[in-house]
């Protein structure tokens, strides 16, 4: 965006009576970075029972609105460090009056608390001030508002000073990262919610165990409990895109999570049974078990009666992002799209305006869920910039078969009935052929991934996926690169429940080979009934925060 800010407290010169003020004292000085104070500090705003299983969008307006940036007031000490600090010099007159953009709110130090009168009393402009100015809101669309504001210092009803200050833009993690939190949805048996979801949740004990156990083992992993209607909407990637919100200060760097809730539009029943387009009501526990001291939620969306699958790209499993490389300190965006199928163009806009991660664009048309996550993963490597991407590879999967016994199945280790040999794929010509042509869809991507990254063809990790058409494609094995980061080095992977060979998984070995180069140990996870068959894996059934704080400050890049 051009912008820069020099230090923790850049100081701007101002025009004061029509003369330059005092560089040892202006009018008006201090921080020129402020935070959208989207979140909950003094836990004052609620979700009750009834606002999650609500039908439309009047409840999702309602509390995405309660944060500590709707009132005057400043929510105790949490949310006084969320505010940027100015201070106005020592100038004489009657009276004075510090007014800001109604993008943002300013406060008045005084006797130790932030007041929202910020009219000045003669000792106050005498004795200078400190103010407090806090965000409103993110950027949305910067034809609407480029996140900057002015604050004006008036004295005597004669402008004496201006400052101008930009919101901090929201950036969005990146899987090189390390996790300090992971969250997944968990079935309501045992937690009071009983009624219908008790005997549909009853049927899953074992394959719930099966994918949280290893979770758990790897990482701090918070389990969520949804609604007795909702609670089978277990894909936790897909309801939020984790982002952070910073600026520098005298004492550090203050940063502020937020959840950047998906744009997937529902139809949901009201109370007479009437299909009502309503935002996806999963979305609504972010604000019930995300948001609270120094965690806010945001929103953007259009409500319109959308069709399914197109609906399917406005969820944020669509939304990844590559680390920084050359060029690009602070990463880029990644998302898919297709020419009939693409998502909500007013959640990409609001992405695409913070300005930090120009995205790079795929076709995910050809898969039926669509989303960036479901071919290709960041992973560490031993190469100048330290990533590369492990990739989908059908090819290399089919490769695989042949050189395994014709009696070998798929899946044995699972309670599915449905156990395939290899020889009835390896003799099935439209299998082939639809895994042939989903390799060239992916060749695709991987050609564009390549040209936007400046990767070479050599360093890409490819692991062993199959796929099903009908007609679009979905992973016919568990899509290994689908699967979660824990660290660098500690890769959360779908078991792709392969061939066995002398008691040895095959894809489970390709893969390990593959990635060893790189220092990368596998986390194998069984998801295949509690998401694989769902549509989904590991990945789409979690969600985490990073450790970002070693992240270049998006201020100096």
């Amino acid at each position: 965006m051009g912008f820069k800010a020099v230090g923790v407290a850049a100081t701007v010169v101002l025009v004061t009576n029509g003369m330059a003020a005092s560089a040892a004292e202006p009018a008006l000085h201090g921080d020129t970075i402020f935070l959208p104070n989207v979140d909950d500090d003094s836990r004052r705003c609620p979700v009750s029972p009834t606002d999650l299983d609500a039908s439309g969008a009047e409840v999702d307006a309602k509390l995405v609105s309660c944060n500590d940036a709707d009132d005057d007031k400043v929510n105790g000490r949490q949310d006084e460090a969320d505010l940027a600090r100015l201070t106005t010099g020592r100038v004489s007159g009657w009276s004075g009056r510090i007014t800001v953009d109604s993008q943002a709110r300013v406060f008045v130090r005084r006797g130790g608390v932030f007041d929202a009168d910020t009219r000045l009393s003669e000792a106050e402009l005498r004795q200078g001030v400190q103010l407090g100015v806090e965000g409103r809101d993110i950027i949305r669309d910067p034809a609407k508002w480029d996140g900057w504001v002015t604050v004006t210092f008036t004295v005597d009803s004669q402008v004496k000073g201006r400052h101008r200050m930009r919101v901090a833009p929201l950036v969005l993690q990146n899987d090189l990262q390390p996790v300090t939190k992971v969250f997944a949805a968990a079935p309501n048996l045992g937690h009071g919610l009983g009624g219908a979801s008790a005997p549909l949740a009853a049927q899953f004990p074992s394959e719930w165990e099966k994918f949280s156990t290893p979770l758990a083992q790897e990482a701090d992993t918070q389990f969520i409990q949804g609604t007795a209607k909702w609670w089978k909407d277990v894909w936790w990637q897909d309801l939020f895109e984790p982002a952070t919100a910073s600026m520098p200060t005298r004492h550090g760097i203050q940063t502020m999570r937020v959840a950047i809730r998906s744009a997937n539009i529902w139809q949901v029943p009201d109370a007479q049974g009437n299909l009502v387009p309503t935002p996806r009501p999963s979305g609504r526990l972010l604000f019930r078990d995300l948001r609270g001291p120094d965690v806010g939620v945001v929103q953007q969306y259009t409500v319109e009666d959308r069709q399914f699958i197109t609906d399917l790209r406005s969820a944020t499993g669509n939304i990844e992002s590559l680390p920084p490389y050359e060029g690009h300190p602070q990463g880029r965006m990644v998302y898919g799209t297709g020419q009939s199928m693409q998502p909500d163009a007013t959640f990409i806009t609001m992405l695409t305006a913070q300005g930090q991660q120009p995205p790079v664009v795929i076709d995910t048309s050809w898969l039926l869920v669509g989303h960036a996550d479901e071919t290709m993963h960041v992973i560490r490597a031993n190469n100048s910039r330290g990533w590369t991407l492990m990739v989908a590879d059908p090819r290399l999967a089919v490769g695989l078969l042949r050189d395994v016994p014709r009696e070998a199945r798929f899946f044995e280790k699972t309670s599915t009935q449905y156990k395939p040999s290899v020889g009835e794929l390896v003799d099935d010509a439209a299998f082939l052929a639809g895994n042939e042509e989903a390799a060239r869809h992916i060749d695709d991507q991987v050609k564009i991934m390549l040209a936007e990254t400046g990767l070479r063809a050599e360093e890409l990790i490819r692991v062993p996926v199959l796929f099903q058409k009908a007609p679009l494609f979905m992973a016919f094995t568990p899509g290994i690169p689908n699967g979660l980061s824990v660290t660098d080095r500690v890769f959360a992977a779908p078991d792709p429940h392969g061939p066995v060979v002398s008691g040895q998984d095959v894809f489970r070995q390709a893969t390990e080979r593959a990635v060893a180069v790189s220092g990368v140990r596998i986390r194998w996870v069984d998801n295949y009934l509690w998401a694989h068959i769902g549509g989904g894996e590991v990945h789409c059934a979690t969600n985490a925060w990073r450790d970002t704080r070693t992240a270049q400050p998006w201020w100096t890049s």
